[in-house]
């Protein structure tokens, strides 16, 4: 007789199984992570960031990309991957958030270099392709506060946002918003400042402006952000942002 009170797994519970298997090993959740700074790296570059060895490493990026998470490109001898794109990017910084919110305390650095990092990367950081930590949450909060997004219905940008837009030379994707295409703007959690900070086109086309016209630099090989003098400057005359230049 059958038996009635087990229910065979669907396709999405064996899917949602296989992308958890995926994030559940260390190395691979340290890899995923690391890569949320937006750019490719080399599996070396991967394997001494993880401290494991590089066919440690080969092992465990062939599984992040055979499984959809990663993607990646070769340059003569050199193999780069990167996020597979901002839906994956999302996906992690959304489990990380989850996890740190676990009700487990915060891990406190173990040496000065884990800790300056991680004062850094509170202060400034990018998420994938858009700008987080305090920065990237005054940024957000400097837009609505403008009228230049909206939240009434949904998080959008304005009529006088899009002349903000204009005015600056910032451009959005010609795609953004249209069904299938990333979205103008979302909400993205900052896992740090326990509240939001902006994804989506708007968020990447302001990070990318930032680091193209040197309001703000990468601090070594990481995911922190150093705001320049000059980046001061536009943050407070264009959003009344005020920021204090990081003594190095």
């Amino acid at each position: 007789m059958p038996d009635h009170g087990r229910m065979p797994l669907d396709h999405r519970g064996s899917s949602l199984a296989s992308l958890a298997a995926l994030l559940a090993d260390p190395t691979r959740a340290e890899f995923c992570s690391a890569l949320l700074d937006g750019r490719a790296w080399t599996a070396g570059e991967l394997a001494r960031s993880a401290g494991v060895a590089p066919s440690t490493a080969s092992e465990h990026l062939s599984r992040l990309i055979a499984g959809g998470l990663l993607t990646e490109e070769r340059q003569g001898r050199h193999r780069y991957v990167r996020l597979a794109g901002p839906a994956v990017a999302t996906l992690i910084e959304d489990l990380t958030v989850f996890a740190e919110a676990g009700g487990k305390p915060d891990r406190a650095p173990t040496t000065l270099r884990e800790a300056t990092r991680q004062s850094a990367e509170a202060r400034a950081r990018t998420c994938y392709d858009h700008l987080a930590g305090r920065l990237g949450v005054a940024v957000a909060d400097a837009l609505l506060d403008r009228g230049l997004v909206s939240d009434d219905a949904g998080l959008a940008v304005t009529e006088r946002g899009h002349a903000w837009l204009a005015a600056q030379a910032i451009e959005l994707p010609p795609r953004a918003g249209r069904p299938g295409a990333r979205p103008v703007v979302r909400s993205c959690l900052d896992w740090t400042e326990r509240r939001s900070h902006l994804g989506g086109a708007l968020g990447a086309a302001l990070c990318r402006t930032a680091l193209d016209r040197a309001w703000v630099e990468r601090i070594g090989s990481g995911r922190a952000l150093r705001v320049t003098p000059g980046g001061c400057r536009a943050l407070r005359e264009l959003l009344g942002v005020e920021v204090s230049v990081e003594v190095s």
